[in-house]
């Protein structure tokens, strides 16, 4: 969910609260910088003292248990203990603790727009992690933190509405009037209409949408999984705002759900940073080394899109576009106004 003008608000609130920039933690420091062909064995060494990771994720419950129990059982002894929120919440609560200097966080697994907004406020410490260099560069270039995955927004149709002969092929298609009605798009997604619309050309964007919402309208609904749901179970014929990775596992299961590649295809980089004041560093590095690595499997075998290289089950030919989540916070506000008036029909 696009969360950007929000985030903003959290930014100026938390500088009116005024907390003082923390001092770097020695120990935080020497594992994020932790070298050397034993580095893995040395920080499960000191992980198995501290013995947990206490992780704030917006990750579904159920693909991060899948992470947890394998982590958990290839080092025994280090627990993984998950709070679960929004990406807002997220940035509130660690704003909130850092504020009052309860050092209880030790990383958040959550989408660029929160993580983004924690690099703000200073509130992560970047890490060297050997595996860095199998990243694509996307989810290796932001330093403070890490992408653990890409979440690809596309659209979905039912395949059980209509022949793959009137498929849209592309979003001019969606001004038929056979799509009246018939076309949805999930209520916070102003990031993802404005990299959309600029990949478009702003103008040329705009106007095409305008004239999609003027003549054919957009129904509107809240959460991407439940968008996808609702189009497997035919109560949504198609949509043009959904995780791919979540259409594809509902067609896997046999629902009569498809992806619909409309370029360009957009992608956010989810990924993890490690607490700049984290009271269990050496185990929190551990996690995020292994989820970089082994954990990229078992996100691709769940549909996911690995962003390390080695895993990478991203289709070849689809031509995506990434999210820059430092541009749309800073305008933010222009783009949520916009996707409220054009998509939503909301008027300020």
């Amino acid at each position: 969910m696009s969360v950007l003008p929000r985030l903003i608000g959290l930014s100026f609130a938390a500088m009116l609260c005024a907390h003082p920039t923390l001092a770097q933690n020695a120990k935080v420091l020497e594992a994020a910088n932790m070298k050397g062909a034993d580095r893995t064995a040395k920080l499960y060494e000191a992980a198995k003292k501290e013995g947990v990771v206490n992780l704030y994720t917006s990750q579904t419950v159920q693909d991060m248990t899948l992470l947890k129990n394998a982590f958990e059982a290839k080092y025994p002894g280090v627990k993984i203990s998950v709070w679960r929120s929004s990406s807002e919440d997220i940035v509130h609560r660690a704003v909130t603790e850092y504020g009052a200097k309860r050092f209880e966080v030790d990383a958040f697994e959550t989408d660029q727009s929160g993580l983004e907004a924690l690099h703000r406020e200073k509130l992560l410490q970047a890490i060297d992690s050997p595996v860095i260099a199998d990243l694509v560069p996307q989810a290796a270039a932001p330093k403070e933190w890490l992408g653990t995955r890409l979440q690809i927004i596309t659209a979905a149709i039912n395949t059980k509405a209509f022949p793959e002969g009137d498929y849209p092929k592309r979003y001019e298609d969606l001004l038929d009037p056979k799509w009246k009605g018939k076309i949805a798009v999930e209520a916070g997604d102003a990031d993802w209409f404005a990299t959309t619309v600029e990949a478009m050309g702003e103008e040329k964007g705009l106007k095409l949408f305008r004239e999609i919402a003027d003549k054919n309208g957009f129904q509107v609904r809240k959460g991407h999984t439940l968008l996808a749901n609702l189009i497997a179970a035919g109560e949504v014929p198609f949509a043009v705002t959904t995780y791919m990775f979540r259409v594809r596992q509902l067609n896997k299961s046999g629902a009569p759900i498809a992806p619909i590649y409309l370029e360009p295809a957009i992608a956010r980089v989810n990924g993890m940073g490690l607490a700049s004041n984290a009271p269990h560093p050496n185990a929190t590095v551990l996690f995020m080394d292994w989820l970089l690595s082994d954990g990229q499997e078992i996100l691709s075998n769940h549909e996911f899109f690995s962003t390390n290289k080695r895993y990478s089950t991203t289709p070849p030919d689809m031509k995506i576009i990434y999210f820059d989540a430092a541009d749309q916070m800073d305008n933010g506000e222009k783009w949520e106004k916009l996707f409220n008036e054009i998509m939503l029909r909301k008027k300020r």
